[in-house]
């Protein structure tokens, strides 16, 4: 079975940047895809990022691209989200997943619901 746990998350004022990770237990192929996602209060879940947990193909939602950077770390089982110039509509509970088929590492982004396995999240604040 395996878990996934993010941490990394706090507060930031606007324009600064954090560093999410995930790390997983149990072994992950590198075929898998890997995703981060976001939940503000109110809002629906949304995508953020993805790559294969082999680190080929970074993907991004249009809203984050240029700021935020995915990548994995596999001697740690490790995904990690680079945040730089952080906003306040950056705000929300950031979750790592983990797709074992592979098939969201594909196309345009494609809903959690495509998503097998998920972490608990981490929050993220960023002040104005």
């Amino acid at each position: 079975q395996v878990q996934l746990v993010e941490s990394g998350g706090g507060s930031v004022q606007a324009g600064g940047s954090l560093r999410l990770s995930c790390v997983h237990s149990g072994y992950i192929r590198s075929t898998a895809c890997m995703g981060w996602f976001r939940q503000a209060p109110g809002k629906e879940r949304e995508a953020v990022a993805r790559i294969y947990h082999g680190g080929t193909a970074p993907y991004y939602t249009n809203s984050v691209k240029d700021r935020f950077t995915i990548s994995t770390e596999n001697a740690k089982n490790a995904i990690y989200l680079q945040m730089n110039s952080l906003k306040p509509e950056d705000t929300a509970i950031y979750y790592c997943a983990a797709d074992f088929s592979g098939r969201t590492c594909t196309g345009t982004m494609w809903p959690p619901t495509s998503y097998n396995n998920w972490g608990q999240g981490t929050q993220v604040t960023v002040s104005s």
